[in-house]
């Protein structure tokens, strides 16, 4: 057990220390390689941001007219206290995806 163990050892020593400058050759290659990675991360993380930006305000927006519906329709005098806070409230709700949309497009613009 112990004999398996030290080749272990030994073979990940080896790996590390000797393999690993063969990978250093192409050093020009691979920046320009991690440069495009970086772009398409960027891409994706930008897509990724509007998406639960999206959601995540629809279902806001959603849960927020639903519960002003129902407290307007329990009690119709009340409907013009629960409009304007409703109102503002979706705009904020509303802001917050248009700043996700503002920093996807700073990403994109990195991309450059």
């Amino acid at each position: 057990m112990s004999k398996k163990i030290s080749l272990a050892a030994v073979s990940a020593l080896f790996v590390t220390f000797f393999v690993t400058s063969a990978f250093a050759q192409d050093a020009a290659k691979a920046a320009e390689t991690n440069k495009n990675d970086i772009s398409v991360a960027a891409a994706i993380a930008a897509g990724f941001a509007i998406g639960v930006a999206v959601l995540g305000g629809a279902l806001g927006q959603g849960r927020a007219a639903a519960s002003a519906l129902e407290g307007i329709s329990r009690n119709p005098g009340a409907a013009p206290k629960i409009q304007t806070p409703m109102i503002l409230g979706l705009a904020l709700i509303e802001s917050l995806v248009l700043f996700a949309l503002v920093i996807a497009f700073q990403l994109i613009g990195k991309m450059g």
